[in-house]
């Protein structure tokens, strides 16, 4: 790898690094996983971004989704490989000082669990034709990698997918689960 491209890639890692560590909390990882965690992502990074001359141009490229989606897949490694070796996650102490937010409240939990139940349930309600659009994009992928993924045209894509979101915001509705956006 050249430094060129070493330097690409780890600009990269840097501008996600915020975002890798964020899903490696939801995980519960204490900072050694996460460090692991990053360390994996740039691996994984380097691995498919590298190779042939035209190769390191593009990782420039790599969309957030696509980070997302790798930083989940390291993280559920950590946590099989350490479930494998049945090792118990230390903990130190300074990090027994703040205990995580939402998770530590069980009756917050018991609602996300049920609001999560109540989604997939609307999701069901949702055309058949529309709910694999809707539920890529609700994963995080972006249009134009629905579109390539399920090998549609981007009207397509677009037009299942917001369609099929205004099934959902409907069902919601229905259902006494007001939809909110950010604005």
């Amino acid at each position: 790898m050249s430094s060129l491209e070493s330097s690409k890639l780890e600009r990269i890692v840097a501008e996600f690094a915020a975002m890798v560590r964020r899903v490696g909390r939801q995980f519960r990882l204490c900072e050694a996983d996460l460090d692991e965690v990053m360390q994996e992502v740039r691996i994984r990074l380097w691995r498919v971004h590298s190779g042939g001359s035209r190769q390191g141009e593009k990782i420039e490229q790599v969309s957030a989704s696509y980070v997302y989606r790798t930083t989940m897949s390291a993280a559920i490694d950590i946590l099989r490989r350490r479930r494998s070796r049945g090792a118990e996650r230390t903990v130190a102490l300074d990090e027994v000082a703040e205990p995580a937010s939402d998770a530590s409240d069980p009756s917050r939990s018991v609602e996300e669990s049920e609001l999560a139940a109540q989604l997939a349930q609307a999701l069901e309600a949702v055309t058949a034709s529309r709910r694999p659009a809707v539920r890529m994009y609700l994963a995080g992928y972006a249009r134009e990698e629905i579109a390539a993924t399920m090998g549609w045209s981007e009207a397509k894509t677009r037009n299942l997918l917001y369609r099929g979101l205004a099934d959902l915001r409907e069902r919601l509705a229905e259902m006494g689960i007001p939809w909110k956006t950010t604005a």
